[in-house]
């Protein structure tokens, strides 16, 4: 069974950064496609970024495209979400994700799996 643990949220003001973690187990990490995905309150999830297994493709939601940068260490088994120039509409749950679908499909289509417990960021004016 997947177990993913996120880290690294925060408050900041806007115009700071956060770097987010995601320690996965219980699956063969480097075989999966990665995402992360966040939540504001009274609000859907959505999704935020992708990562293939190999490292050599990302996709972004068109909000965050240029102050976001999704990595992965598979050797690590961690999932990273560089976070910069934050604004207040970033104030979110943010949770980490692993499928087996292409991350080309993560915006559209949510991937099947478990979730992991969410970090808070919170960013102020």
């Amino acid at each position: 069974q997947v177990r993913l643990v996120e880290s690294g949220g925060g408050s900041v003001q806007a115009g700071g950064s956060l770097r987010l973690s995601c320690a996965a187990s219980g699956r063969t990490f480097s075989s999966y496609t990665m995402g992360w995905f966040r939540q504001a309150p009274g609000k859907e999830r959505d999704f935020v970024a992708a990562i293939h297994w190999s490292g050599g493709s990302t996709y972004y939601t068109d909000s965050v495209k240029g102050r976001f940068t999704i990595s992965r260490d598979n050797a690590k088994n961690t999932l990273y979400l560089q976070m910069n120039n934050l604004k207040p509409e970033d104030t979110a749950v943010y949770y980490c994700k692993m499928g087996s679908t292409p991350p080309t499909t993560w915006a559209t289509k949510e991937p099947f799996g478990s979730w992991g417990q969410g970090t808070q960021v919170t960013v102020s004016s």
